[in-house]
């Protein structure tokens, strides 16, 4: 069973298609050199015949046939002699070493390979590659030369291709199970691990050899995609605990309301009164709810289908407008510090959601009490190009975050201590963070000195966009809403 499996693994096939590759290979190598050595072996031996060839014409030139014919008896006895063979013109055996040749050999002119016996040898047949001649008078003659030396070197390259082909298939079953039974092993090993993790284990990841090749690189790949899905169900576990913590409260003041009015309500204006506060309540609900959806699509990277090229500084300044009388009433005044061209590509809702929340918690924590000589706090919104990006900025004078803290503060529902009395779910730089991270941006908590700066950052867009009147300016009554201001704490 398991050497059927390693039979069927990748590995093997792979290495078993390599051998064929390496077979095939091989034979024609082997096939081409034989292929060679057979074309020079024939070439030297037609030179050899040719030279002979000539010495004979010269021996018949000077003495006739008779000459010609002794000659040729001498070289015919010799050990190892080539082949010869003088005839009539009718094709009768006059001298040489040949007994028979085929039917018609001898009125082909030119070089030619042939079979032929000798007549004092049990061996029947020989295959000789031979010239005939035509002498005067029509009497032939035949000069060749016997091929077995060609025949016993092609012999030995066939063995050697056939010995070739039983180690390749050898060596190659042999290496293909070896590499099979090592990549099989880290295989079990990544499924062992794969297991481990379906079974509720996400601390569990795959193991890696060190080798850095394609199943390190995959396995690498699975355990960040793992890490993300753990940080995933982290955070929906974190948020499934928050909701339940965090509502627990309104949930319970909405309750405690329907409640109260059923038990002392004596006429429809309690009633009334008592349902309003429930839609208050059920508003602050919804509202939650809301951000909750946002922060959760933003992080999954479900972009809006309204993604478009928008000039932020429009956003800075139309969120100072909003929110300037509020900055009155707490006796500070909100600076916009903008380029007059920050065009970058996005959904300029969600932008200017993140921003009303980072504005909103600016006025609500960074405005200390008013000191003695009633000097004016200030908020600023500064929005600048750097490179090929744009920083938001909102920075303020309050106390700040402690150091510590600044991670903490950007998941859901955190909220500290100085917070605990302001309205508010501890979502709003959560959605400013998830609102970068939809962006390709980032965001950044860091010192004003004193107070809070929050820099979000965005990849700007090389569109030219309508110059605005940009450089600081104060600012005062609204024109232009939010799409959606939520009440939000840090």
């Amino acid at each position: 069973m398991a050497l059927g499996k390693l039979f069927r693994t990748t590995a093997f096939k792979l290495s078993a298609a390599y051998l064929v590759i390496f077979g095939l290979g091989a034979g024609f190598v082997l096939g081409g050199v034989g292929w060679n050595v057979k074309g020079i072996m024939d070439e030297q031996i037609a030179q050899t015949i040719e030279a002979e060839i000539t010495g004979l014409s010269e021996q018949y030139a000077q003495g006739g046939m008779r000459q010609l014919v002794d000659v040729v008896e001498r070289r015919a006895a010799a050990p190892g002699s080539s082949i010869y063979l003088i005839t009539t013109f009718a094709g009768e055996r006059i001298a040489g070493n040949i007994s028979v040749l085929p039917t018609g050999v001898l009125d082909r002119p030119g070089v030619v390979e042939t079979d032929y016996e000798r007549g004092t040898e049990t061996r029947p047949q020989h295959r000789a590659l031979a010239r005939i001649f035509v002498l005067p008078a029509g009497f032939r003659l035949v000069v060749g030369h016997d091929l077995e030396d060609r025949e016993a070197l092609r012999g030995v390259l066939g063995h050697a291709l056939l010995l070739t082909i039983l180690w390749l298939l050898a060596i190659g079953t042999l290496g293909g199970l070896f590499v099979a039974r090592r990549v099989l092993k880290r295989v079990d090993a990544m499924s062992a691990s794969a297991r481990t993790i379906m079974g509720g284990d996400m601390r569990e990841r795959l193991p890696l050899s060190g080798s850095r090749d394609e199943l390190d690189r995959l396995a690498e790949n699975l355990n960040a995609m793992l890490d993300r899905v753990s940080d995933l169900l982290r955070g929906l576990q974190e948020v499934s605990e928050n909701i339940a913590h965090d509502l627990r409260t309104p949930l319970t003041r909405l309750r405690n309301s329907a409640e109260q009015v059923l038990r002392t309500g004596k006429d429809t204006a309690d009633y009334r009164m008592a349902v309003d506060k429930i839609i208050d309540e059920a508003d602050g609900l919804i509202r939650i709810f809301n951000a909750l959806l946002m922060i959760a699509r933003a992080e999954a990277g479900a972009a809006p289908a309204e993604m478009l090229p928008f000039n932020l500084a429009d956003v800075a300044h139309d969120m100072a407008e909003f929110y300037e009388p509020l900055a009155e009433e707490k006796s500070a005044r909100i600076v916009v510090h903008a380029d007059p061209d920050l065009m970058l590509m996005g959904s300029r809702e969600l932008i200017s959601q993140a921003l009303a929340n980072l504005v909103d918690n600016a006025l609500k924590y960074g405005i200390v009490e008013a000191h003695a000589d009633h000097e004016v706090q200030t908020i600023s919104i500064d929005a600048h190009r750097n490179g090929d990006a744009i920083e938001l900025r909102v920075a303020d004078s309050g106390p700040g975050i402690p150091v510590d803290q600044r991670t903490h503060v950007l998941d859901r529902f955190v909220r500290l201590e100085q917070s605990r009395t302001q309205p508010g779910s501890g979502l709003g730089l959560s959605l400013a963070a998830a609102v970068a991270h939809l962006h390709k941006g980032t965001i950044l908590i860091g010192d004003n000195n004193p107070g809070l700066r929050i820099t979000l950052t965005f990849a700007a867009l090389d569109v030219a966009a309508p110059a605005l009147s940009g450089g600081a300016r104060q600012l005062g009554a609204a024109d232009n809403k939010p799409a959606f201001p939520m009440q939000e704490t840090m």
